[in-house]
């Protein structure tokens, strides 16, 4: 856990812990903070904070919420937790959990210490150590990242919830209506004086076209699974953990795919969009969002189905979630350089979907 690298925040910008109390917590549980090894901050992710710690002289994660009072519905540990400890037994890229600590006066928010999988991620670019990878035939290097991450969410959401324990998470009735209503009471609390036109008509098309998840077909859902939420092994591309479970419930899995798609920016999207810059969608070689959906509907074994309902929902969440993000860290010394530019982002997302179906019927 030393030396520079790449994985971690620098020591500048890594965001203390009062790592004595959490080494008496885990004490009082038959665990171990190994203290004479740093925790490390981990670069990646937008919001909840990660480190590398050790644990009984093994690797582990420590994983909260970010200081402050966190949006509707966001960094819920305690659902996270619940998930993990069940999830593994039917979806093996769930890492296992730890511990999980109730007690708001360690860190001042619930925590967990999840098990440590050793990987790679894929943000904006891919990596040196994933664009190296050994050659698998005539495939490239960005269709297999993308093959590989339509297989880990076709299947998560070819499990039934039951099997695993979690037959009774969330409500998947009248899933995408209560998404809808939630993203809009969240853009009127993240604009202070009132949604923006944009978002204005996107919720209105929205609200006059929801349908609802078919009997029986109510999966486990992610949340958020796009490249950064996923490791995989720099010499194979093989998968190894599926991360951050903290918006997992049972809904329609199309959402998770929309999800997916409404990052995936492509060279001729409006170009205030590009700045997004979430998944390496604008790298060459990767495929093109028909493509993506194709690819994913292949993997679960189903039909093609009509996204354009879903894809406008996720957007408006893409959106809404930016301006959360903005509102919360922009003017913090430390993480603001990082969101100040979100709020364009947002604007631009939403302008672009509210064009997108005021060009439907």
């Amino acid at each position: 856990m030393t030396g520079v690298d790449p994985r971690f925040r620098p020591p500048e910008t890594t965001i203390a812990q009062p790592w004595d109390r959490v080494a008496a917590e885990l004490a009082r549980h038959g665990l171990h903070l190994d203290t004479d090894v740093a925790p490390r901050q981990f670069a990646g992710g937008l919001a909840n904070l990660n480190y590398l710690v050790s644990v009984n002289g093994s690797p582990a994660v420590l994983r909260r919420p970010p200081p402050g009072p966190s949006a509707e519905g966001a960094n819920d540990m305690a659902r996270e937790w619940r998930v993990l400890r069940q999830l593994g037994a039917g979806y093996p890229l769930a890492p296992r959990g730890v511990h999980f600590c109730t007690d708001t006066d360690v860190l001042g928010a619930q925590f967990q210490v999840l098990e440590y999988r050793d990987g790679v991620t894929v943000g904006a670019t891919v990596p040196p150590a994933l664009a190296a990878a050994e050659p698998a035939g005539a495939d490239s290097v960005p269709g297999r990242l993308t093959a590989t991450l339509l297989a880990a969410m076709a299947a998560l959401h070819a499990l039934d919830p039951a099997s695993v324990g979690l037959g009774d998470l969330g409500r998947p009735e009248g899933f995408l209506g209560r998404q809808v209503e939630g993203w809009a009471r969240r853009a009127a609390a993240v604009y202070p004086d009132g949604p923006p036109a944009a978002a204005r008509a996107v919720i209105g098309w929205l609200r006059a076209a929801v349908v609802d998840v078919p009997a029986g077909e109510a999966r486990l859902i992610h949340g958020d699974l796009k490249f950064d939420n996923m490791l995989v092994a720099p010499g194979t591309l093989a998968p190894v953990a599926v991360l951050d479970w903290d918006m997992t419930t049972r809904g329609d899995p199309l959402f998770d795919l929309a999800v997916l798609l409404s990052y995936w920016i492509e060279p001729d999207d409006p170009p205030a969009l590009h700045e997004l810059r979430q998944v390496p969608s604008l790298e060459p070689g990767f495929p093109r969002r028909e493509q993506v959906a194709a690819g994913y509907f292949a993997a679960a074994g189903r039909p093609p189905a009509e996204l354009g309902f879903h894809l406008a929902l996720a957007r408006l969440r893409l959106a809404i979630a930016w301006m959360q993000l903005y509102r919360r860290f922009a003017g913090d010394p430390v993480a603001g350089p990082r969101y100040a530019g979100f709020a364009r982002i947002a604007d631009a997302v939403l302008g672009w979907t509210a064009d997108l179906t005021a060009a439907r019927p």
